[in-house]
């Protein structure tokens, strides 16, 4: 098939690094500022009435798109069960320009990731919360992916009980990126704001600090995965 080859391929290596950012991203005015601890809250106002509204179209597309992050970034966990069910293959035919760019640089995961961050999440001027909201959401969901790769880095089982492990979590990882995929752009696309299990609480808390461990590159001497840690405040 056409997509094997840039499917099977080892996971990218890891790195890591820090920022600290201060402003929450989902706060009402009138609650900032206040002491008391207040619920994770996304809110979409119409223009007219104070109404809920759905996004706007180009918020519809920009929110839709996000979600290809972490499905191109992950796919590699799909390679177990694409050698099982070929026929599979043909689904992601058309994904197959956008992994061979995705991956045509070990640098381009992490530069992905930077725009989207900070040309998105934190750029409340130019975004809607929609917009920031669904971008933070996919890259929660990508830096989720840093676990199944540890796993599979530490141990790299050959054979046995071991590697059947292995194959069991790959492949449920990439079905889990594969249906937030398709249900992330379907819901964006209709306007909705769609909300994955865990990653959705994530995203929207407004004091919310996590350990974000974003994957880029590896030395090509040594070989051996660097590690950054990326610590947000929302």
């Amino acid at each position: 098939m056409v997509i094997s080859s840039t499917l099977l391929f080892s996971p990218l290596p890891i790195l890591n690094t820090t920022f600290r950012n201060h402003l929450p991203l989902f706060s009402p005015p009138h609650c900032r500022g206040r002491g008391r601890g207040r619920r994770p809250l996304l809110l979409i106002r119409a223009k007219n009435g104070g109404r809920g509204e759905s996004a706007e179209p180009p918020d519809r597309l920009i929110s839709a798109a996000c979600y290809l992050y972490p499905f191109l970034d992950g796919v590699h966990f799909g390679r177990f069960l694409l050698l099982q069910f070929p026929p599979f293959q043909l689904f992601l035919l058309p994904f197959s320009p956008a992994i061979r760019l995705f991956r045509a640089s070990p640098l381009n995961p992490l530069l992905l990731f930077l725009t989207l961050y900070f040309a998105v999440v934190r750029n409340p001027s130019s975004f809607s919360r929609y917009v920031r909201f669904n971008t933070m959401q996919a890259i929660v969901l990508d830096v989720l992916l840093i676990f199944p790769d540890l796993i599979e880095h530490s141990f790299a089982p050959q054979d046995g009980i071991g590697l059947n492990i292995v194959m069991s979590i790959d492949s449920t990882v990439f079905l889990f990126l594969l249906i937030s995929l398709v249900y992330g752009s379907t819901t964006c696309l209709m306007g909705q704001v769609p909300r994955l299990p865990i990653v959705a609480e994530a995203a929207d808390r407004q004091d919310f600090s996590v350990l974000l461990i974003v994957f880029t590159t590896v030395s090509l001497i040594s070989g051996i995965p660097l590690i950054v840690t990326i610590n947000l405040r929302v």
